[in-house]
């Protein structure tokens, strides 16, 4: 506890008046402590709260203390202004914890406690600004994160057909969710922006989206549509034609560049070969001024239609982009996140969700959107009980990511009558414990029947089986081949059979008839 002003002027040797002098002054005892004893006045006029001695002209620094005890009341009454750490996330809308040292932060909380009526609900500003900072829609605002090697491949590609004034093309592929229309169009910007800087003419840009093609020739429709108003062709020509056409000739080729961004290229290899065939010849023409950007799921188009494409000279160049690891996922997370003044997230929830995305497909989209269900199910909870702070927890996280993850295959399973369950248990231990890829109605009413005499289950006729296996094979858990006789029809399993173990975890029932293998 702080020493008492009384009782420190009376035992310092500095407080006694000298004979024929009177009573030191009041603020000269003010400023006295334990500490600064042996000290005459004048050492300790600079010890004021609000100055330092050794504070230069202009420059802040912190109070000096009135007391000697690090934990005394002055200490919280006196402190540093400014706060060291990051303010906890309150989605409730309360304030923080407002035991601070600062008298200007305490007046404002004693207002605030007047004023505020605490809603039991969760701020809704707080959650609005999380789930856009983690929607899939919002762009952030400054450089994209864990993708800078294939965006300077893409960017000096790009560079290198302005400065030449030469058509191009070039190929991006990778698994859905890995950046890849995000990074195209952060390219597209700061080629613009190259350009302005170098004072060259900007090339038009032209982005179009295969999926909302009528037909994949409409394509070269919209092309065209970009040079109509330099340049008309014959209506006689088809817009394939009028675009060979302007490309060979020289008086009517365009003079500026054309940056074309084609995305969902997977819908031109799939409908029409010739139509991506003809794409990427435009660029061989030898007045083209297009320079070819197409984007796709198809990690093999390289594979498949690049030898192709070679043979008729525009093969392109191709960047992939690889599925997001654990820290790549945990960095972008993150890096979305640093627009809010708070910490949304228990770093090991964090954590856990990057793991899981990466572990099952590295797709983006499915971290944020897991991300923004565990805000959820935490809003929910905080509606439901008197937690005043609150934060994302592992916990929420694991409900989420299995919500995310859990196929609805095993909502089904769960949902069949004990009977048919058992066959498919049965299933299970032909195909993963004897390693068989097909067998038969009569094999598998075997297995079914060890497994009801080990569980006491009295089992059905073959006729019932038979009808069971029919109903399964309808939902497509199984299929049933052709022949003449019932137990000789083939059997395959067409569903995976982790589905089948991971619907019946935790049951010991069916934890007993999986342990039952039979070949």
């Amino acid at each position: 506890m702080p020493t008492l002003r009384s009782a420190t002027a009376s035992s310092s040797p500095a407080a006694t008046p000298s004979p024929g002098t009177a009573s030191t002054p009041r603020s000269v005892k003010r400023r006295l402590t334990p500490g600064r004893a042996g000290k005459s006045p004048d050492a300790s006029r600079h010890t004021s709260p609000h100055r330092s001695p050794h504070a230069g002209a202009g420059t802040v620094c912190s109070p000096k203390l009135l007391s000697a005890s690090p934990k005394s009341s002055r200490k919280r009454l006196y402190g540093d202004l400014v706060a060291a750490e990051k303010p906890k996330w309150n989605p409730r809308g309360k304030p923080p914890n407002f035991h601070l040292a600062s008298p200007c932060v305490r007046l404002v909380a004693f207002f605030w406690s007047l004023m505020a009526n605490w809603s039991c609900h969760a701020d809704p500003a707080q959650m609005r600004a999380i789930k856009e900072a983690l929607h899939v829609a919002t762009v952030p605002s400054c450089e994209l994160v864990c993708r800078d090697n294939e965006q300077r491949r893409v960017f000096e590609f790009c560079k290198s057909c302005v400065e030449q004034e030469k058509a191009g093309s070039l190929y991006i592929c990778g698994c859905p969710g890995t950046g890849k229309t995000l990074s195209i169009n952060k390219v597209k910007e700061s080629l613009m922006r190259w350009a302005d800087e170098m004072g060259m003419e900007a090339p038009d840009s032209l982005a179009i989206n295969c999926t909302n093609l009528s037909n994949t020739s409409e394509i070269f429709s919209k092309i065209l549509g970009q040079f109509q108003n330099r340049k008309k062709g014959s209506n006689k020509l088809s817009p394939l034609q009028q675009l060979q056409s302007m490309f060979s000739n020289k008086e009517s080729a365009p003079r500026r560049m054309m940056l074309v961004i084609v995305d969902e290229m997977d819908y031109l290899i799939t409908r029409d070969r010739a139509v991506l065939h003809d794409l990427f010849m435009l660029t061989t023409c030898p007045y083209s001024r297009c320079i070819l950007i197409g984007i796709a799921n198809a990690i093999d188009l390289a594979d498949r239609f690049l030898p192709k494409l070679e043979s008729l000279n525009c093969k392109p160049l191709v960047v992939t982009f690889r599925a997001y690891s654990k820290d790549q996922i945990s960095d972008i997370i993150k890096h979305r996140l640093k627009v809010l003044e708070y910490d949304v997230f228990e770093p090991l929830a964090l954590e856990f969700c990057a793991r899981k995305v990466a572990a099952a497909t590295g797709d983006m989209r499915k971290a944020l959107g897991v991300c923004r269900s565990a805000v959820e199910v935490l809003e929910a909870r905080l509606q439901d009980s008197d937690q005043e702070l609150g934060i994302v927890t592992f916990d929420h996280m694991d409900i989420a990511l299995s919500k995310a993850f859990k196929s609805p295959i095993v909502d089904t399973i769960l949902c069949l009558p004990q009977h048919q369950q058992m066959v498919l248990c049965a299933l299970a231990n032909t195909f993963q414990h004897c390693k068989k890829k097909a067998t038969t109605l009569g094999e598998l009413n075997k297995s079914y029947i060890g497994i009801c005499r080990s569980t006491q289950v009295p089992a059905v006729g073959m006729l019932e089986f038979s009808n069971m296996c029919m109903v399964l094979s309808d939902q497509g858990f199984m299929k049933l081949g052709q022949s003449k006789e019932d137990k000789l029809r083939r059997v395959t399993l067409q569903i995976d059979i982790s589905d089948i173990g991971f619907a019946f975890k935790g049951n010991r029932f069916f934890q007993k008839c999986l342990e039952q293998p039979r070949c």
